[in-house]
C-alpha cells in the first residue's frame, strides 16, 4: 500500500536502487562528501598512497592480482601497436623545412641579439629589430632549410638567445 503524500513529504529524500531497496541520504551528505573530496585533492601523491593503504586495512580490502593469462594477453596486445608506431616513425620522411623561432634572450646580450636580427631580416631597421626581439617569441625565418636553420640557431644561441626549430 502506498504511503500518503503527507508522510512522504516529511521524510528524508530516498532513492530507489535497482533492487528496490530504499537508500536514504541525509540532507547534508553531499556537502560532507564534497568537503572530503576537497581535502583528498590537497594530498600529495605519497599521502594519497598512504590513505589508500589505510582504507584497505580499515575495511579489510584485499589487493586483486591480475590473472596470469590476462596479463600475458595484455602484454602481447600492447606490444603489437608499439611495433607499428615505431615502424611508422622510422618510415616518416625527414623534415626539410623549418621555422626558426626566437623564444627568449639573455638580458645582458640583448644588444648583440638585436644587431644579429637586424642583419638576418631584410629591410628592417634597428628600431624594428629591437621591437622584434622584445616581442619574443617570434618567428625569425619561415621555411628555412635544415642547414640554414641550424646555422641561425647556433649563431643566436652563441649570443645568449634561446631559439627553437619547428
Amino acid at each position: 500500500m502506498a504511503a500518503p503524500a503527507s508522510e512522504s513529504a516529511s521524510t528524508p529524500a530516498a532513492d530507489v536502487t535497482p533492487l528496490d531497496i530504499p537508500v536514504v541520504r541525509a540532507a547534508g551528505s553531499q556537502d560532507k562528501l564534497k568537503s572530503i573530496v576537497g581535502e583528498i585533492e590537497k594530498l600529495t601523491l605519497l599521502e594519497t598512497a598512504d590513505l589508500v593503504d589505510l582504507l584497505k586495512a580499515r575495511f579489510n580490502i584485499k589487493d586483486m592480482g591480475v590473472p596470469m593469462m590476462a596479463a600475458a594477453a595484455s602484454t602481447a596486445a600492447s606490444s603489437a601497436p608499439a611495433a607499428e608506431v615505431s615502424d611508422r616513425l622510422e618510415k616518416a620522411p625527414e623534415k626539410t623545412e623549418f621555422k626558426v623561432k626566437l623564444e627568449a634572450f639573455d638580458a645582458a646580450s640583448k644588444a648583440k641579439v638585436i644587431r644579429e636580427i637586424k642583419g638576418m631580416i631584410p629591410n628592417i631597421n634597428l628600431v624594428e629589430a629591437k621591437k622584434f626581439v622584445e616581442g619574443a617569441p617570434k618567428v625569425i625565418k619561415e621555411s628555412a632549410s635544415k642547414e640554414e636553420a641550424e646555422k641561425i640557431k647556433k649563431t643566436l644561441e652563441a649570443l645568449g638567445a634561446t631559439v627553437v626549430l619547428e
